[in-house]
């Protein structure tokens, strides 16, 4: 499916959070990546209290375990922009290869008893073959058409753990990981920041795949795909297995996740393989915006803390304390969150990765007229 595009120009502005860089300001903020992943790599031992954002200072152990699942799904959401902001393939069965990471490997380690090691190789390999196979066959169609193919394996996958066949996805309740199984420095509370280590280390794997993936000549063909693909045949050049490279690299990125969502979680929910899922890891890529090198990232972690943050609003004593016609719709988090996208969406249209482009548009704007008023 092709999507609409933002000129060349505009485009590579967005991924650069600081806009144009010239000078001494380029080098002063070149490394601004490496600045903020060593802030992270040390958030478990900060003491740190952020009122309003988290409950208590940053290295407690629930903290820790909401940062990890914010890196997690802003790893997830850059993993499904390979195919929706730079091939222009709208999937909406993103979920099962997630899905299959975590239930393959747990599936292992309880019937055949392998240790996590080897059954999280197998469940990535079995996120791989998966989006192989189903890339092959769903990517056969194009536009809306592919959207309803993937849609509808989506749909099968979700009915089959549902159904529960022989036992072993455990059905709506899902089935916890085995802990004799499981290395022992990522079991229990006290080794969250463990936990919280190995989703900054997935994050970084995806951020540095994506970024070698578009910049390869392969990822200017998927750019050339999804401006248009009939010019890319023109040249010579086959879409199908570009867009199924594609394809299976986001595939193989979300059994990877699939597999540290399991660590942080201790076990595998049949939510993961839902369709609502996928639509959520939609609404995280066009909340920070598609295309963009850092905009799926800062939607997804902004999504997921949202996720978990305006619950704990919606139950506080001062929505409470509020008259129904406000109490009513405030304590439903469903509604604070998707007024909040709602807001993003008109407030800053291209995501929040375009936001600095448009400061700095209002800033010469503004500096423009004052020039002619003087």
């Amino acid at each position: 499916m092709t999507t609409a595009t933002q000129p060349r120009g505009e485009t590579r502005t967005a991924d650069h959070p600081f806009g144009p860089r010239t000078g001494p300001l380029r080098r002063a903020t070149r490394w601004w990546p490496a600045l903020l992943l060593v802030v992270l790599f040390t958030a478990p031992y900060s003491a740190l209290p952020l009122p309003g954002l988290l409950d208590g200072p940053i290295g407690s152990p629930g903290n820790l375990q909401l940062l990890a699942l914010c890196l997690v799904f802003g790893a997830l959401a850059t993993g499904y922009d390979l195919l929706l902001g730079r091939t222009g393939l709208l999937s909406f069965g993103h979920a099962l290869y997630f899905a299959a990471g975590t239930y393959v490997t747990n599936t292992v380690m309880l019937e055949a008893g392998l240790p996590f090691a080897l059954a999280a190789l197998l469940g990535l390999l079995a996120g791989v073959a998966l989006s192989a196979l189903l890339g092959a066959i769903s990517l056969r169609v194009s536009g809306i058409g592919f959207s309803m193919v993937t849609l509808a394996f989506a749909q099968a996958g979700s009915i089959l753990v549902q159904r529960d066949p022989g036992g072993v996805t455990g059905g709506e309740e899902g089935r916890a990981a085995p802990a004799d199984k499981m290395p022992a420095a990522l079991v229990g509370i006290d080794h969250t920041a463990n936990l919280y280590w190995i989703a900054l280390a997935y994050l970084v794997v995806v951020l540095a795949v994506v970024h070698w993936a578009v910049r390869s000549p392969t990822g200017r063909v998927w750019e050339g795909i999804k401006e248009n693909e009939r010019r890319v045949e023109v040249l010579g050049l086959r879409p199908y297995g570009f867009k199924l490279t594609a394809f299976v690299l986001a595939g193989a990125l979300a059994a990877l996740g699939g597999i540290v969502y399991l660590l942080l979680t201790g076990g595998a929910t049949p939510q993961t393989t839902t369709s609502d899922f996928t639509l959520s890891l939609l609404v995280m890529v066009v909340l920070g915006g598609s295309g963009t090198r850092w905009g799926p990232m800062a939607g997804g972690i902004l999504y997921t803390w949202a996720d978990h943050r305006l619950g704990d609003l919606a139950n506080s004593g001062a929505v409470a304390g509020l008259p129904a016609v406000l109490r009513v719709p405030l304590s439903q988090p469903l509604f604070l969150l998707g007024a909040l996208f709602v807001a993003v969406i008109y407030l800053l249209p291209g995501g929040m990765a375009r936001l600095p482009a448009r400061l700095r548009a209002a800033r010469t704007t503004t500096a423009r007229e004052e020039a002619n008023d003087a």
